[in-house]
């Protein structure tokens, strides 16, 4: 795509915000806002990402791989503030996807044991499981929130905590489970993949872009499930205090 070509592309800019004004949304100035970050965010990306790939140094795609497991989870901790120390527990948990699939990954050979894949496919892994992390504690802090005073009953009959929030729990992972897999019902019926649309935009033969975006499904999908099962088992013992109290939230 040449330069030219790219600043066409800003019809698409136009069009949303044309109606927003239009139809009096307000979301003029964020949408305006949103466009320019992404801009800036992704040259810069771009250009970091050619000097890590030119050097190939382990150092570098560690403190890449680093970075994104930071940013997302800061941008993940917001929806858990009502938990304590759900800081770590995020990390902790994006920390052990990454290494776990990776391992598999790299371990088997299954990918280049280059740059070139090992951070597209951690960005892909780390922010797939931020967005299951965000999708859980929303639910789950409102789940818990509404069965408060049922949890509470279950602890006075002298019920364990994790008796007492189990079906919340369950409920919790379930339900920011249940996105991906659906998504993946229909993958190629009716939608084709970015990752493999990218490789078939680049000319890569379309059976090996099938390949390389099954593998990438398989993975999202074990991210799925080992980010809500392991962030909920994290979370849910420091929601009560040492006399298995529930720790309300403020």
């Amino acid at each position: 795509m040449s330069t030219m070509a790219l600043i066409f592309s800003l019809i698409f800019v136009l069009i949303p915000i044309v109606l927003s004004k239009t139809l009096n949304l307000g979301l003029e100035k964020d949408a305006t806002i949103a466009v320019i970050r992404s801009i800036i965010q992704l040259l810069v990306v771009g250009y970091i990402l050619k000097f890590v790939f030119d050097s190939e140094s382990i150092i570098y795609i560690f403190l890449m791989v680093a970075v994104m497991i930071i940013a997302a989870t800061l941008n993940a901790r917001k929806k858990g503030a009502a938990i304590k120390g759900i800081t770590w527990k995020i990390a902790v948990t994006l920390i052990f996807i990454e290494v776990l699939t990776q391992s598999i990954l790299l371990g088997f050979n299954i990918t280049p044991h280059t740059a070139q894949y090992i951070i597209p496919i951690s960005g892909m892994m780390i922010g797939n499981g931020m967005v299951l992390a965000i999708l859980f504690l929303n639910r789950f802090i409102a789940e818990t929130e509404s069965h408060q005073d049922q949890t509470e009953l279950i602890l006075s009959l002298g019920g364990t905590p994790k008796q007492a929030v189990h079906t919340q729990l369950m409920i919790s992972i379930k339900a920011s489970m249940i996105p991906t897999i659906e998504s993946q019902k229909t993958i190629g019926l009716v939608q084709l993949p970015g990752m493999m649309s990218g490789q078939i935009i680049a000319g890569a033969s379309p059976v090996q872009a099938v390949q390389f975006q099954l593998l990438v499904l398989f993975l999202l999908l074990t991210t799925a499930s080992i980010t809500s099962i392991m962030l909920g088992f994290l979370s849910y013992p420091t929601m009560f205090n040492k006399q298995m109290q529930v720790v309300r939230s403020k």
